[in-house]
């Protein structure tokens, strides 16, 4: 039973170490491009982005550093997951060439980047940024 954990692991990782090299290719960009036409990897949880479909995106290219990541085109960020089949994937079996690869080889699919930023109020009214560096004051003057 033991050994048999050994081979499944060991053929888990054989085959996400497949699955980066082939989503490189030709076949392997084809492949992505239908799902990610059907919002397979999801959306961006921006509000700002209004539901921009993500790409899968590793933060390192080595095994067993970092999960899956989704990654907006729009925002251009990185993001959790909200699948958790997602969430326990090993971010090396999409490296972190893939995404961009995929942006540069299908241009038309990039969407202009998101200018939008969001600005707190209260009561309709901006806050001002002295507002926060008088809480830093106060915070540092608390803790002398």
């Amino acid at each position: 039973e033991e050994q048999q954990e050994i081979v499944e692991s060991a053929a888990e990782f054989l085959y996400g170490l497949i699955h980066s090299r082939f989503i490189l290719t030709t076949r392997g960009i084809m492949s992505m491009l239908e799902k990610y036409q059907r919002m397979d990897f999801g959306r961006c949880p921006r509000v700002l982005c209004a539901g921009q479909p993500t790409l899968p995106c590793g933060q390192s290219d080595q095994s067993r550093t970092n999960t899956v990541k989704i990654f907006c085109p729009k925002c251009e960020d990185l993001y959790y997951p909200r699948l958790r089949r997602h969430c326990h994937l090993d971010g090396a079996y999409f490296g972190t060439t893939f995404c961009h690869l995929f942006l540069q080889t299908n241009p038309q699919l990039r969407p202009p980047k998101a200018t939008d930023k969001y600005v707190p109020r209260i009561y309709g009214f901006k806050i001002h940024p002295s507002a926060r560096e008088r809480e830093e004051e106060e915070r540092r003057k608390q803790q002398q």
